[in-house]
């Protein structure tokens, strides 16, 4: 950070509390009800959560593009539409595909389910549970095999299974038919290399009924197969055309979690409750709405003005990802974009705001030290471009970011996070700062970019060490694809580029971001190991050292 900078945040810190909140006019306090108005209606039970690709996400895109209509913007998403849909995918449906009989009884497709990554096969043999032998399913009873390692703390289950599948596909199984375990739940989106053979699990109540003799020879009919689940969410997309030379993205997610159907709740309960995300993100979706009204008013103005309210960044960015790769805009014509992702629980007292991005380029510098009202709050000043949040995006395609946030709390991604809860004056004091950060910023050239440290994104797994690279949240396919690597750490050293997918750590695989991140937790700064990774059609290996 440069002393330039420095001087700039000590002096906003300095007088954070020397000004005292302005007066609000009467046109402050119907931008603050609209404000209001957006979040209530954004964050209303009838959405259900808004999670992206359901009907909620429809009435809440609905609900923007009508305002933005209203505003009089140009609709920019595809189609000459406001709309720009992606797609999601929902993993794999085995419902309709598959079926297990024993002994000419169908069963429920409740009490079984196969593996994601199994074959698709139709298979009818006449198996004894007790004999492993060609040519037909054999049986592995989970409950005994966890007994057996009750004393191993290296003990792994799932790793198990797939090493049980591989070794009984070697010896001429055709099928691995698993049972006694309640743990076991059917993935959708299970990653990884496809099974050498389908492996299904049973549920209690059949195991009972048909496996308790082992000496049973059984009638088995089945057939694995799987249908593609995939949902659309929608980007929506509303320009100012003041044909100048250079484009201002402004961006907030609207999608929420639903019912937490996607594994991102907080709540730890199991119980289907609505997320509303009042804070997260009806608070910046209804800053961007007034953002626009007030940048629309505005008889002249230097640079274009594109307002995009993202879906599925809950999911891993997908719709900012989406966006920068099949843009609406030339990215060229951009000069730098912003992000407002949680501006709703501004604390009265300290008045804390987080504004992240500052280091992606050296005009942010002089725009905040020029800007008189920055004094109203303590703002924190981050400068790397990346992050949770879909600035992120767009950091990537090397375009300054800023990222406006007032910090995480007790509701986030819990069913706690309503309208009630928001502080709608200091939503509209961080919609002000927007605007004047905005006015402030020269765009008759476009803004200089500059790489940042990385940040890491949030998980559940603990670890020390980092390989360096931003995972592509949006893949679905086996591994993690790289979608950006940092200077100097380890990814870099060993040759891995963009594009690249990670496919093992040492012994450890990475069929997913999630484990990856496990395999990270296994290692330690100074530790070597290898990396095996797929650029194109070719399998790769490095050497590295965290």
């Amino acid at each position: 950070m440069n002393l330039f900078l420095r001087v700039a945040i000590a002096a906003s810190i300095l007088n954070t509390y020397q000004v005292q909140a302005q007066k609000l006019k009467k046109s402050d306090k119907l931008v603050i009800s609209n404000l209001q108005k957006h979040v209530k209606y954004l964050s209303d039970d009838r959405l259900e959560g808004r999670r992206a690709g359901t009907a909620g996400e429809e009435l809440a895109r609905t609900y923007i593009s009508n305002e933005f209509q209203k505003i009089g913007l140009m609709p920019k998403g595809d189609k000459d539409g406001w709309f720009q849909p992606f797609p999601i995918n929902d993993g794999k449906d085995y419902s309709g595909d598959s079926y297990l009989f024993i002994d000419e009884h169908e069963i429920n497709k409740k009490d079984y389910f196969p593996y994601a990554l199994s074959p698709e096969k139709i298979i009818e043999a006449m198996p004894s549970i007790a004999l492993r032998e060609e040519g037909v399913p054999w049986f592995l009873d989970l409950g005994a095999e966890r007994d057996a390692n009750k004393d191993n703390p290296h003990f792994d289950a799932e790793a198990n299974i797939l090493l049980k599948a591989k070794d009984a596909a070697e010896k001429g199984a055709t099928a691995l038919l698993l049972y006694n375990d309640s743990s076991q739940v059917f993935n959708p989106k299970q990653r990884g290399d496809q099974l050498p053979l389908p492996v299904i699990y049973v549920s209690e109540n059949v195991s009972k009924k048909y496996f308790d003799d082992e000496t049973a020879t059984l009638e088995i009919k089945m057939k694995t197969g799987f249908r593609i689940k995939e949902r659309t969410g929608n980007n929506v997309i509303g320009f100012i055309n003041n044909n100048a030379p250079y484009t201002v993205i402004v961006g907030a997610h609207y999608d929420h979690l639903g019912y937490g159907e996607d594994g991102n709740s907080m709540l730890r309960t199991n119980e289907r409750l609505i997320h509303n995300g009042a804070d997260d993100n009806a608070s910046g979706t209804a800053a961007l709405i007034e953002l626009a009204r007030k940048l629309k008013m505005e008889k002249k103005s230097s640079a274009n003005y594109l307002f995009i309210a993202f879906s599925a960044e809950e999911l891993g960015l997908f719709g900012s990802k989406f966006f920068t790769e099949n843009a609406t805009i030339p990215l060229s014509q951009v000069s730098y974009m912003i992000n407002m992702d949680m501006v709703g629980r501004l604390n009265d007292s300290s008045r804390t705001l987080t504004v992240g991005g500052i280091g992606t380029s050296p005009s942010w510098a002089s725009t905040f030290s020029s800007i008189s009202d920055t004094r109203y709050f303590q703002i924190k000043f981050d400068s790397s471009g990346t992050g949770p949040s879909d600035h992120s995006s767009f950091y990537r395609k090397d375009l300054p970011v800023l990222f406006f946030f007032t910090g995480l709390h007790t509701d986030y991604h819990k069913p706690g996070d309503d309208a009630e809860r928001i502080n709608y004056e200091g939503q509209y004091r961080i919609l002000q700062l927007v605007e004047n950060v905005m006015k402030k910023t020269p765009v008759q050239n476009k803004l200089v970019f500059t790489k940042t440290r990385e940040q890491q994104t949030v998980t559940s797994t603990r670890f020390s060490v980092s390989l360096g690279i931003m995972p592509d949240y949006s893949y679905s396919g086996n591994g993690v694809r790289v979608d950006g690597v940092s200077d100097g750490r380890p990814a870099i050293k060993g040759g891995i580029q963009a594009g690249d997918i990670i496919l093992q750590l040492g012994e450890h695989r990475t069929s997913s971001v999630e484990s990856y991140m496990q395999a990270l937790s296994k290692f330690k700064k100074g530790d070597s190991t290898s990396v095996r990774y797929k650029r194109g059609d070719n399998e790769l290996s490095a050497d590295i050292r965290f």
